[in-house]
């Protein structure tokens, strides 16, 4: 008898001591306390923006491990497909806002509920913490439509209504421009609209010299190789203009949004394509960049260049390699009085779930807690991006770094380039280059050929 009670009481110690006091209510929770690591994987940032919100969100689920990857851009899509396709890859990972499509058929939509273990304090006189289940239901889709700007539900919320992934910002396309040069130039701010003033301005900002040629452009516009995302700043003047870049029945075509036609034979692409590549034909007025300067970014951090179109990605390489640059940031020129007043266009990532994950349960419920205002603060504080979410935005403003692109994501819009975004981008290069090239002969026939090249990335 006495040896029992021994037992007994050994075994009350060994229960009490190695659970902290903590008490767990039934088999099922039991198996919910299983420790679980999530693999998550990412490009740019590197673990120290998240250790706060991976601190919150382990100590509100003890047994959950967050193993955090930085990849570099090169290699990382590659590595994820590869990774995907032999069983080793993350249960969570980025892909970019164009990818979604592609990668569909990978990726596990969000539930309808996540099913997670938290710790409980309970009792009066003899406090104990004991773990109960709580099935939360996840973001509806009228939540994300109200919670995020517009350009997120547009891409994450597929045709089955089913959503795909949830960003922690969106970048917006914005005009950089050296401060000096403009103040040489009698230009006391940079232009808002793509009228006559900017082609002024553009030209006082331009020197040639005879020898030379171009020693200072006026802005980087016209070319495609050596201009930094020369494909989105093309294709945000489209969508200015008035083009349909991709129909609800998946077809390309740059032709006109019906409610802006005017006149039937108005191709809104073709006059983007147009006004762009005037910028490098050395016969127009406009004439400023050509294919043989410089990259764009590198021209500006050298102070050769005025006016730079970016994303606030480029804010810090700029800031590293020329800190006594005299620059500033201004929102992307506007067609005056052309309605919708304003089109931007958006660039961001969004966070996902791989279908061959172990945890996917778990893997929504990390990807939802971060993309909630509170945590999202943290992130978009130390990385400086942009928000996602409307109800940052107005803080965001403010801010010294970011308010120009926060200003403009709720205008921003974004379009799906198809399965093969480098194919659809080449498109657009092959496009540009041949207008430069042929002198502008057979212009329609090249936007069209572009339109189908695109189409063929689609399905």
């Amino acid at each position: 008898m006495r040896k029992k009670i021994s037992l007994l009481v050994l075994l009350a110690i060994f229960l009490i001591s190695s659970g902290f006091g903590c008490k767990i209510d039934n088999s099922v929770e039991i198996e919910k306390m299983e420790p679980v690591t999530l693999s998550y994987w990412r490009v740019f940032e590197g673990p120290d923006a998240f250790e706060e919100i991976i601190q919150k969100y382990t100590a509100m689920h003890p047994s959950i491990s967050i193993d955090y990857r930085k990849l570099r851009y090169e290699e990382y899509e590659q590595e994820l497909l590869n990774a995907l396709a032999e069983d080793r890859g993350p249960d969570i990972f980025s892909i970019h806002n164009t990818w979604i499509r592609k990668y569909q058929t990978k990726i596990e939509p969000m539930p309808d509920f996540t099913s997670m273990v938290y710790p409980v304090e309970k009792g009066s006189i003899k406090k104990e913490i004991v773990y109960e289940i709580r099935n939360t239901p996840s973001i509806t889709l009228r939540e994300i439509r109200d919670n995020f700007v517009d350009v997120v539900s547009n891409d994450v919320v597929l045709e089955d209504n089913k959503v795909y992934g949830l960003p922690l910002s969106v970048d917006t396309l914005a005009m950089f421009y050296n401060k000096d040069l403009l103040n040489n130039a009698g230009i006391s701010e940079p232009p808002k609209y793509w009228n006559r003033e900017f082609l002024q301005a553009v030209k006082k900002l331009t020197k040639q010299d005879p020898k030379k040629g171009l020693i200072q452009s006026g802005v980087a516009m016209g070319s495609s190789d050596n201009i930094e995302r020369f494909s989105d700043i093309l294709s945000l003047l489209m969508m200015q203009n008035g083009a349909t870049m991709i129909n609800d029945d998946l077809k390309v075509s740059f032709q006109l949004i019906p409610e802006f036609a005017k006149e039937t034979n108005y191709n809104p692409g073709l006059e983007a394509l147009r006004f762009y590549t005037d910028f490098a034909n050395p016969t127009k007025e406009s004439y400023t960049w050509n294919s043989e300067m410089d990259n764009s970014l590198e021209m500006f951090i050298n102070g050769n260049l005025a006016l730079m179109f970016g994303y606030a990605y480029h804010i810090p390489t700029i800031k590293t390699a020329a800190p006594k640059l005299n620059f500033s940031v201004a929102k992307f020129p506007q067609i005056e009085g052309n309605p919708p007043t304003n089109i931007n266009f958006a660039n961001y990532w969004v966070e996902t779930v791989s279908k061959k994950s172990k945890h996917k349960n778990e893997a929504w419920d990390f990807i939802q807690f971060m993309t909630q205002a509170e945590q999202a603060k943290t992130y978009l504080a130390k990385t400086q991006k942009p928000t996602a979410l409307r109800s940052l935005v107005s803080e965001q403003i403010k801010d010294d770094v970011v308010g120009v692109f926060a200003d403009q994501v709720l205008t921003a819009k974004s379009w799906y380039k198809g399965r093969n975004v480098t194919a659809a981008e080449l498109a657009f290069k092959e496009m540009i280059d041949s207008v430069l090239s042929n002198n502008e002969e057979d212009m329609r026939k090249i936007i069209t050929n572009g339109a189908v090249k695109v189409q063929q990335t689609i399905y």
